[in-house]
C-alpha cells in the first residue's frame, strides 16, 4: 500500500491592535505569494461598510456562535468589544491543506490559541509607530464613538506588551505601507 504524506501550509498569522494595518498587509501580501489565501474567521460583529460577508468574515449571530462553541467547533475564540471572533477548524484545516500559505488576522490570544493546539505557524505583530496615529485610524474607520475609541486603544496599550510573544514584530509606519509590506515579505521569505 502507498501512502501520500498530506500536504499541510504554513498559517500565518499577522496581528495588530485594532486600526494597525493588519488587513491590509495581508491583503498586499496576498498578492505577492502565489497559492496562498486568507483564513475567513467567524464574528458576530456587524458588518462594516466595506465589509463583504464570506470574504472579510463569516457574519453570524450570537446563537450560531454559542452553539459552535458547544459542539467545539472553533480552535481559538476572543470576546472582543462586545462580539465574539472564532477560527472555525473546519475552515482553517481545508485552508491549510489546500494552500501554502494561509494569513489570518487573529489576536494574541488566537496567536496562544493557535501555538498550544499545535498548528504550525509563523507569528508576526504589526506595532504602531505612535498611539497618536492609532487613534486617528481607529477613529477614520468609523462607526465608533469616544468611549469606544478609548477602550481600543486601551485593548491596543495591552497586545502591544504582549507583542514580544511574537515570532517576528515589525513597526507599520504611517504612510510607509511599502516598507512594512516589503519587511513582512522579507521574513515570510526566508522560513518558507
Amino acid at each position: 500500500m502507498i501512502y501520500m504524506q498530506i500536504k499541510r501550509g504554513l498559517l500565518v498569522i499577522i496581528s495588530s491592535p485594532s486600526g494597525g494595518g493588519k488587513d491590509t498587509v495581508i491583503d498586499r501580501l496576498l498578492k505577492i505569494f502565489p497559492n496562498s489565501t486568507r483564513l475567513i474567521n467567524t464574528t458576530t460583529r456587524v458588518p462594516r461598510p466595506k465589509d463583504t460577508p464570506g470574504v472579510t468574515y463569516d457574519f453570524i449571530s450570537n446563537e450560531q456562535f454559542k452553539t459552535g462553541l458547544s459542539n467545539k467547533e472553533y480552535l481559538e475564540h476572543n470576546f472582543y468589544n462586545g462580539y465574539y471572533y472564532g477560527v472555525n477548524n473546519q475552515r482553517l484545516n481545508t485552508a491549510l491543506a489546500e494552500h501554502d500559505l494561509v494569513f489570518t488576522n487573529i489576536d494574541v490570544n488566537g496567536r496562544k490559541s493557535a501555538a498550544d493546539a499545535g498548528v504550525k505557524n509563523l507569528s508576526i505583530f504589526l506595532l504602531p509607530d505612535d498611539l497618536k496615529n492609532l487613534r486617528t485610524r481607529i477613529a477614520g474607520r468609523g462607526g465608533l464613538d469616544e468611549t469606544q475609541i478609548n477602550e481600543r486603544l486601551e485593548t491596543a496599550k495591552r497586545e502591544i506588551a504582549r507583542a514580544n510573544e511574537y515570532d517576528f514584530q515589525v513597526k507599520n509606519i504611517q504612510g510607509k505601507l511599502d516598507e512594512t509590506v516589503a519587511k513582512v515579505t522579507e521574513i515570510i521569505k526566508k522560513i518558507i
